[in-house]
């Protein structure tokens, strides 16, 4: 049957009144929801999925836990995936278990990496593991084989990110070794792996180590001449990067937290050379004045300490949920809780401010479909989202309205938001075709004002449903009732 029929047989079924319209996204607006309000976490630094075909979370506790769970609005529990606490020194602020990255193959592999530090002596830790072959949901503790280990001079600017390229290397942010100002010098010198992003081979060790070096690396041996350098090195000259990330077209984005002024965000390149300790950002750190050099790489973006103290590397967003924030680097600030996208064509950047929170924003994350979250310090993961307005028409002050589902059609996850004119029973509820219940979504007293309803495609047992026309209804009170359609993709 055609959709249109289908809506009105079911709104003859269900309400007195329907509303047909079916509006897009046009607005810039955008908001956080929390994604899993059954799940909670402790001091949460990344987000990663394992690009195994499964849709599963991973989020990494910075004291030594990497949780696994499924991504769905009400799953009710995230289970160990992997606790490796006995070997991880989370004593300083910034010290912890700060990474994670799985093997583009790791279907068929089970391997995945971790950035943690250790003490005694302090160091960083890039390790790999294996999840256990008979059970997908846990890894191996004892699987552990040590790639990398970094002395650490002092217990902040650890860096921690770990991620493959699409050139199927493992790359590794590492900050200056901490302290203030670079007392090592450690960000200019290439004998140092700190305050430096470094790439390895995990596939192809040699030379007595646990990992290859890529044959391209800028600074292989052969290519340093009598001052030397580490070949590991693919860029140097950073602070602290706090979280990197690769778009759709392979460029490298990362976020480094400055000194006394300024946050930057870069796109690095091959032996790209971005300036610390010599500059902060675009300005002279040390000397104070005369630092400009033609070699030095400069941000893309930057921003003082009216907007922020501490910038949280994101994503350049490519899902399907957010069209507003398509194509635009989202990144956020972990001490003023600010969140921003950031349009760059090459050339010219233009960046607005979409929300100012309380947030401790620690770390952002994709799932397998390309939708952006981020973790914050209240325990809880948060996910973007079309705001209220996007979804529907302008709706009168005092008025009852249910939005249009956000995406429709959907496959994995859609959006369903609604507003109340006064604190009421509401009932939000899925039926299919024929005028039967599928979920109910939301059922009791809501206060008043914007609301979301989430639904997964699944039934009330949990069990997938059908590609299909689904029709989505409001009742408040009994006295107002509105249905609107969406579509789960076959």
């Amino acid at each position: 049957m055609p959709p249109s029929f289908l809506m009105l047989t079911l709104c003859a079924l269900l309400a007195p009144t329907c509303n047909q319209t079916v509006s897009e996204s046009g607005s810039d607006s955008v908001d956080i929801e929390v994604a899993f309000p059954n799940l909670s976490f402790a001091r949460p630094v990344d987000l990663q999925h394992a690009g195994d075909g499964s849709g599963r979370l991973f989020v990494v506790e910075q004291a030594g836990v990497i949780r696994v769970f499924e991504n769905r609005t009400d799953v009710p529990t995230a289970g160990i995936f992997l606790d490796i606490k006995s070997r991880v020194d989370d004593g300083s602020n910034e010290m912890g278990l700060l990474g994670l990255a799985f093997h583009p193959d790791y279907a068929a592999n089970g391997f995945f990496f971790v950035d943690y530090t250790a003490a005694n002596p302090r160091r960083t830790v890039v390790a790999r593991y294996r999840v256990d072959p008979g059970n997908p949901a846990q890894a191996d503790p004892n699987s552990e084989l040590v790639l990398l280990e970094i002395e650490q001079p002092f217990g902040n600017h650890n860096g921690g990110q770990v991620a493959f390229g699409p050139d199927g290397y493992l790359y590794i942010a590492m900050g200056d070794g901490g302290s203030g100002g670079d007392p090592q010098g450690n960000g200019q010198n290439r004998n140092a792996l700190l305050g430096k992003i470094l790439r390895i081979d995990v596939d192809n060790p040699g030379a007595g180590r646990n990992y290859g070096i890529p044959s391209d690396n800028p600074f292989v041996a052969a290519l340093c001449g009598p001052v030397g350098c580490r070949d590991e090195i693919y860029a140097f000259g950073l602070r602290n990067p706090w979280r990197f990330s690769f778009d759709a077209q392979g460029r490298l984005w990362v976020g480094d937290v400055g000194q006394n002024a300024w946050e930057e965000i870069d796109i690095v390149e091959k032996g790209g050379n971005y300036g610390w300790n010599l500059m902060e950002a675009n300005h002279c750190f040390e000397p104070q004045t005369g630092c400009e050099r033609d070699d030095l790489l400069r941000p893309v973006w930057e921003y003082d300490r009216d907007a922020g103290r501490s910038i949280t590397g994101g994503y350049v967003y490519r899902g399907a949920n957010v069209p507003a924030l398509a194509g635009k680097y989202v990144y956020g600030d972990f001490v003023s809780g600010k969140i921003w996208a950031l349009a760059y064509d090459g050339t010219d950047a233009v960046n607005e401010e979409l929300l100012d929170t309380s947030l401790g924003i620690a770390s952002f994350g994709e799932d397998a479909s390309g939708e952006l979250y981020l973790c914050a310090f209240d325990g809880k993961i948060y996910r973007f989202v079309p705001s209220l307005s996007s979804g529907v028409e302008e709706v009168p002050k005092g008025a009852h309205r249910l939005g249009a589902s956000y995406p429709n059609p959907f496959d994995l996850l859609t959006s369903v938001p609604f507003q109340l004119a006064y604190a009421a029973r509401v009932e939000v509820a899925v039926y299919d075709a024929l005028g039967r219940l599928v979920r109910t979504l939301v059922q009791g007293l809501q206060e008043a004002g914007e609301h979301r309803a989430t639904w997964d495609g699944r039934d009330e047992a949990g069990m997938a449903l059908a590609g299909g026309t689904y029709f989505v209804r409001l009742r408040v009170d009994d006295t107002f009732v509105a249905t609107r359609q969406t579509a789960l993709a076959w």
